[in-house]
């Protein structure tokens, strides 16, 4: 069973990237807290399918439908959620894109793109919550990252640029708001089992590397890192911020 952080029961939380993989176990942890959750996405369907669930499960969960590289529709799904739910005390930048791409056929379009689904959502987000955590006299702010960028992995450039990219804008985010009592923080998740994963990249050849470079030598799942998230985004972390938290299996 989930530990229960009490401080989490009726706090507003938005979730970006919620409808599926590591979003998804993040909004039902944090709904299982009884935390009022929204979370952003572009996927309509399985969006929708998973607030039914949780609704009938008696921990209901807001979606709102928007592409995170649209920055004024980004905004406008932000203050929905105020409207809706209230200030918001936690976000989680989750939402990301890890598609693989040689770099010899990156056009600059293709370039600006991997920045916006993986980097640029992350700050406006931020910036659109931050009044809101200012006011309250704290909040918690986590950035997912990547490990890829540590480990060196190629074939995905544009990627791994963002994925690094996010440290330094959660080590600034940290120091700028930290006298305000809002807590930053980053997490990098090493290779999980995901849907996605399991259905584009798993291979035998693949699932044979992870093993051999894990400490742990079992696949990760995607509430392993959700409950890591939860931690840090409850007083029980109170102290934690300006960090960068591996959940990799000790890969790294």
């Amino acid at each position: 069973m989930a530990a229960i952080y009490p401080d989490l029961k009726n706090r507003v939380v938005l979730v970006t990237g919620g409808g599926s993989g590591i979003g998804e176990a993040i909004v039902r942890q944090f709904a299982a807290q009884r935390a009022k959750v929204a979370f952003i996405d572009i996927a309509i369907e399985p969006s929708r399918a998973l607030v039914r669930e949780l609704t009938e499960a008696g921990t209901p969960a807001h979606f709102e439908p928007c592409d995170l590289t649209d920055i004024p529709a980004l905004q406008r799904s932000v203050a929905a959620v105020r409207k809706l739910l209230g200030p918001i005390g936690v976000l989680v930048n989750n939402a990301a894109h890890d598609e693989r791409h040689a770099t010899e056929e990156v056009t600059e379009a293709q370039w600006d793109s991997r920045i916006a689904v993986n980097l640029k959502h992350q700050f406006f987000c931020a910036q659109a919550v931050i009044p809101d955590m200012k006011a309250a006299g704290g909040g918690s702010i986590i950035n997912l990252g990547s490990i890829s960028w540590i480990i060196g992995q190629g074939g995905m450039a544009g990627y791994t640029a963002s994925k690094s990219a996010v440290l330094g804008l959660t080590r600034s985010l940290a120091r700028d708001f930290g006298p305000y009592g809002i807590r930053v923080n980053a997490v990098a998740p090493g290779w999980i089992m995901t849907r996605r994963q399991l259905e584009k990249w798993i291979t035998p050849e693949s699932e044979a590397q992870i093993m051999a470079r894990q400490c742990l030598k079992r696949a990760l799942q995607p509430e392993e890192v959700a409950k890591f998230i939860v931690f840090l985004a409850s007083e029980e972390a109170s102290a934690c911020t300006n960090q960068h938290y591996i959940v990799d299996g000790g890969w790294v």
